[in-house]
């Protein structure tokens, strides 16, 4: 009986798992299917600097270990210059406070709408997925740039390991925003934007 029971049950089993799916909010296992659940919050959401609370909640699962790490060294920075720079007029020269850590600065801070363009494996094992990024609708012309998310694997799942923000089209790196955030910073202690860290 109770082996007709466990036969009976296993497709039933099967096909409500299979209507499943992946849990609204999970991280996927393809590249670009991440990197678009990503950026639909970051259209949503205007993170401006490190995220924090419940947009931290939203965006750690996306990030990897390294990254967040990364973020947690430029907020003790940002903490050290505070301590260096008591004065509460003194506006902070650390990281990315004013910008979109995973689209830009000034108006890029923002984006409107996001287009995945491509996705291309790297011989590390990485992948970069390349955006266009877009703010403003019609009748203005919109405002148009690039990223690229590079992808990695990390406990067995691929995670956003940091973001290339391209000069143009033609895929240049004006800069990353792993860099980005060690500027100015020797890991936690804020040494100077004319420094570089050790």
């Amino acid at each position: 009986m109770k082996r007709l029971c466990v036969v009976c049950l296993l497709p039933l089993l099967t096909i409500l798992a299979w209507g499943q799916g992946s849990p609204l909010g999970k991280p996927s296992a393809q590249p670009d299917v991440l990197v678009n659940s990503l950026y639909k919050q970051v259209v949503a959401r205007h993170p401006l600097g490190i995220p924090y609370g419940a947009d931290m909640k939203v965006f750690a699962p996306y990030l990897s270990k390294t990254l967040l790490h990364k973020f947690d060294l430029n907020n003790a920075c940002f903490a050290d210059w505070r301590r260096q720079n008591p004065s509460p007029g003194m506006k902070p020269p650390v990281g990315l406070i004013e910008n979109g850590i995973f689209s830009g600065g000034n108006e890029e801070a923002e984006p409107q709408a996001f287009q995945i363009e491509k996705t291309e494996s790297e011989q590390n094992g990485a992948s970069r997925v390349y955006l266009k990024l877009t703010w403003g609708s019609p009748p203005d012309k919109p405002l148009v740039w690039y990223v690229a998310a590079v992808v990695v694997r990390e406990n067995g799942r691929p995670v956003v390991g940091d973001v290339l923000f391209l000069k143009d089209n033609d895929r240049e790196i004006e800069s990353r925003l792993s860099e980005d955030l060690a500027a100015g910073c020797n890991g936690p202690r804020w040494v100077g934007k004319g420094n570089r860290p050790q």
